[in-house]
């Protein structure tokens, strides 16, 4: 068939046609007096070339399919470096998305900042009072928690495959969060304004000081994402709703995360405590790349300095970056 045949039965111009046959993914035969032959192999490779296009694969990275399909498999991803294809594209797409959530949280922050410059506020809309203070504020000579060695095990193990709830309305899989650096700080509990805390609270090393912590990561916020965090999320045993009042009230531009069932402490073994009859996670924080815990702060000393800690740590281990690409053999 002729090249207007082929592009109206493949769904594409005339133009990419020609641009394919450019770049050797399609080669039709020549007739006699030198025209070229479309045939119903190559209408099947352009289709899948515009079918790959859709998905965000560029053209000149279909070859690995076309092989596939040259070689006599059924489907194009019957092979090997199809798949190859996939994650690689997939790994792009992700970085674009964290890089877009980023910028997306820095404008949550600006916006809060410019919303309330001037007022003297803790959160965005509310005047700092004494209990807010309070909570804020860490009282003197807080006893410290001893590394009793509870999270040893995690450093180079898998992330879970749990997906846990956030105050955005979103699930996230923990083994799922991409190539590029989660940063996800475990806490107890967060106390509000005229609520009472646990019994004691104050005297169970590592209880006291999840509101600062949390105050103190977003105030780094941006820091921790320039030194290469893909993602901040604070976690705790605590409901979503719950956490969604903690995150409005103190302008976090991060979400937090809700494992009510202490669920990742029971697959994994994280360390937790009991305050008043009550399961919570002991003070941790899990730095996760590509599926796997690359590095446990335990314990978490003291709570108000701990982002500091993470970003210090970020900045002098950068990641190792992966070996550029290098061409496939056939590709023109």
């Amino acid at each position: 068939m002729k090249i207007s045949e082929a592009a109206r039965q493949a769904g594409v111009t005339t133009k990419a046609v020609r641009y394919y046959e450019s770049l050797g993914l399609i080669t039709p035969e020549r007739l006699a007096n030198g025209y070229r032959n479309y045939t119903e192999d190559d209408v099947r490779l352009v289709r899948e070339i515009r079918a790959l296009q859709r998905l965000g694969i560029p053209v000149e990275r279909t070859r690995p399919f076309l092989d596939c399909l040259a070689a006599g498999s059924l489907h194009a991803d019957d092979c090997p470096s199809s798949l190859a294809t996939y994650r690689e594209a997939i790994d792009e797409l992700t970085e674009r998305i964290e890089a877009l959530s980023a910028r997306r949280a820095t404008l949550i922050t600006n916006l809060h900042a410019a919303a309330h410059r001037g007022s003297r506020v803790v959160p965005p809309g509310k005047t700092a009072g004494p209990a807010d203070k309070d909570y804020l504020a860490l009282p003197p000579n807080l006893p410290a928690p001893e590394d009793d060695g509870a999270a040893d095990h995690l450093p180079g193990t898998r992330a879970p495959r749990i997906t846990l709830a956030t105050t955005a309305g979103r699930a996230v899989r923990l083994d799922a969060l991409g190539p590029r650096r989660t940063v996800i700080y475990v806490y107890p509990l967060t106390g509000r304004p005229g609520t009472d805390l646990p019994e004691g609270w104050n005297t169970i090393p590592g209880a006291r000081g999840c509101t600062p912590e949390s105050c103190g990561f977003r105030d780094h916020f941006q820091e921790l994402l320039e030194a290469g965090a893909g993602r901040v999320y604070g976690l705790s045993s605590q409901d979503t709703d719950y956490q969604s009042e903690v995150v409005e009230r103190l302008g976090l531009p991060f979400d937090m995360l809700s494992d009510p069932t202490l669920s990742l402490a029971d697959t994994h073994g994280l360390p937790t405590f009991e305050a008043d009859g009550t399961r919570l996670f002991k003070r941790l924080t899990l730095v996760i790349r590509d599926g796997v815990i690359e590095h446990a702060f335990y314990p978490v000393f003291p709570p108000n300095e701990h982002a500091e800690q993470v970003l210090a740590w970020l900045r002098e281990n950068p990641p190792v970056r992966r070996p550029a690409r290098t061409a496939r053999a056939g590709r023109p």
